[in-house]
């Protein structure tokens, strides 16, 4: 590692506002300054009141913690569209003299929408002063899939013994607009190779025992990417369940996409059609994703110290 300089890791994220009333700042943020209608902020808000908070931040900053502890490495948070704004961790990795960085985004799936968006947050300001090695995705690795198959099987098991019969799994990751796919994006494809790696992992599950669908979709208008977990859900009740277990595998965290649209609104629409729901736990924490962070970087060590024409140098102007 000697002759590839100070070595850093850097994880990038969505971010997520600190409290209700930033929330104007924040999707402003969000959208690069393009103000919203006032009845999509006024939505949002909403929202987050009916989960308190979001603790994006605060389980990112553990994971990365966690992270460091496991690697002995610097490790550092970037979000781009709060704080700690990716700006910031820049300033800190070149006052802290790194002159490497492993660049891993915290969505496994890659798409222009988050991925794309979260490196040209890191690359906005001009060159760089550090080398970056940036993993495009890693929706597939062994490690991550088992952790999402530990959740499913824990929390699946306990609803089926709660329902007094098997139920089926929804696997969810958050919608992007139609014409992101049709312009080549990776993002569904791997979405829908995940889930059916999750689905592998758990022996209970059979090809008939689960459906993929697509939440969160934009408030904004145009095609976005479906099926929708309303629709999923209503397929479902006709085939005659009366209830249904989610997992979003697109997120690795608790925040408002997992925290309202899972738990309250999509909660409410099952009931409303006489179904109840269940949902895994997400990530968060989770030992073993913590691992396949750890074996994505280790991965990338090893290559550029053989070769290190494989780094990208990206230097001072």
């Amino acid at each position: 590692m000697a002759n590839q300089g100070k070595l850093g890791v850097l994880l990038l994220a969505h971010g997520s506002p600190d409290k209700v009333s930033d929330i104007p700042e924040f999707l402003l943020q969000v959208t690069g300054g393009r103000p919203l209608p006032p009845n999509i902020v006024h939505e949002v808000q909403h929202r987050y009141s009916l989960i308190g908070r979001s603790p994006l931040t605060e389980i990112t900053l553990k994971q990365a913690a966690d992270l460091q502890r496991e690697l002995n490495l610097p490790v550092y948070v970037g979000m781009r569209n709060w704080h700690p704004f990716t700006a910031d961790a820049v300033a800190k990795m070149v006052t802290d003299g790194i002159q490497r960085a492993i660049v891993i985004c915290l969505a496994p799936q890659n798409s222009r929408t988050s991925v794309g968006l979260y490196r040209r947050a890191l690359e906005s300001k001009g060159a760089l002063p550090f080398a970056i090695d940036f993993v495009e995705s890693w929706h597939d690795h062994p490690l991550l899939i088992r952790a999402f198959a530990e959740k499913l099987k824990a929390g699946h098991d306990r609803a089926c013994r709660e329902a007094g019969t098997k139920i089926p799994v929804i696997f969810t990751a958050h919608s992007v607009p139609q014409r992101t796919i049709t312009e080549g994006d990776p993002y569904e494809a791997q979405a829908k190779e995940t889930a059916a790696m999750v689905a592998m992992e758990t022996p209970s599950l059979s090809i008939d025992d689960w459906r993929f669908a697509f939440q969160s979709q934009g408030m904004s208008g145009g095609a976005w990417l479906g099926p929708t977990v309303e629709d999923t859900i209503l397929d479902l009740q006709r085939q005659g369940h009366r209830g249904i277990f989610i997992q979003p595998i697109g997120f690795l965290c608790d925040h408002v996409e997992v925290l309202y649209d899972v738990d309250i609104a999509f909660k409410q629409f099952a009931e409303k059609q006489g179904l109840r729901l269940w949902r895994a736990e997400s990530l968060n924490d989770s030992p073993l994703l913590i691992a396949a962070l750890a074996d994505v970087v280790r991965s990338r060590i090893a290559p550029a110290e053989e070769n290190p024409s494989l780094v990208k140098i990206k230097t001072v102007q």
